[in-house]
């Protein structure tokens, strides 16, 4: 009798089993949606701001060229520092910088809250131009905004055409050009965000790092007189980090 119960028993529970992981499955692809559908608006508001930003700023000289109305940029959101655009990504964007490295993980230009982001400068970085590193950080966003595209620059089709190597970085005073570097993928470390050093001599040895960090050896020249432009994103999960190191050049 007692065997007949305990086989009973268990066709009750294999029963029951059917319908509750029919439920998880459910809630499982509910939650699914809702975070597909939240990463979709998200994307879409990030477009939408910036289609108003270059519909406002965005305007073309004389000489058919387009230039940038920091004034009207400023009062969209007063924590612009200048305009980044990387050749053959989608990095074109107006670059923030507020007082901490948080704020503008997860809030877009408008300074509503978005898991996207947006590409800002390190707090640190006082722009009186004595600044050696200058960073600049993007989220790594699967539809390539922000700084999604950065991976690209490991591309040999990227880093192979000169015309990329030419980093565009407008602020209010004047474009700045800067000559890519060093290129890499490395572990999660802060290392190559430093921006204050002792010495020329410390920063002669920085400098020698990240060259010899690079994909490729770009044969440029830069040595303790140069400040550096460095573009970090992250990737694989968060273990590793995407990174462009570029010199100040004075020339277009």
């Amino acid at each position: 009798m007692a065997r007949k119960v305990g086989k009973h028993q268990k066709e009750k529970e294999k029963k029951l089993k059917i319908p509750l992981f029919r439920i998880l499955s459910f809630i499982i692809i509910i939650i699914c949606v809702v975070y597909i559908w939240k990463w979709i608006e998200e994307n879409k508001h990030s477009e939408d701001v910036m289609k108003i930003v270059n519909e406002e700023v965005i305007q073309e000289n004389e000489k058919g060229e387009s230039e940038i109305d920091f004034d009207k940029l400023k009062k969209m959101n007063s924590d612009v520092v200048g305009w980044l655009k990387v050749k053959n990504t989608k990095i074109n964007y107006p670059v923030v910088q507020s007082d901490d490295n948080s704020f503008y993980l997860d809030h877009s230009f408008d300074k509503t809250y978005n898991a996207a982001g947006w590409p800002f400068m390190d707090y640190r970085v006082d722009l009186d131009g004595k600044d050696k590193n200058i960073t600049i950080y993007g989220h790594n966003r699967k539809d390539g905004s922000m700084f999604g595209s950065l991976e690209d620059i490991l591309d040999s089709k990227w880093y192979g055409n000169k015309e990329n190597l030419k980093i565009e970085y407008t602020t209010e005073k004047e474009k700045e050009i800067y000559q890519v570097f060093s290129i890499y993928q490395i572990e999660k470390e802060t290392y190559y965000t430093n921006n204050y050093f002792s010495s020329n001599e410390e920063f002669s040895a920085f400098i020698s790092e990240l060259k010899s960090r690079s994909k490729v050896d770009f044969e440029v020249e830069v040595d303790y007189s140069d400040t550096i432009l460095t573009l970090s994103t992250c990737a694989d999960n968060n273990h590793y980090r995407t990174v462009l190191h570029a010199k100040k050049i004075n020339e277009q």
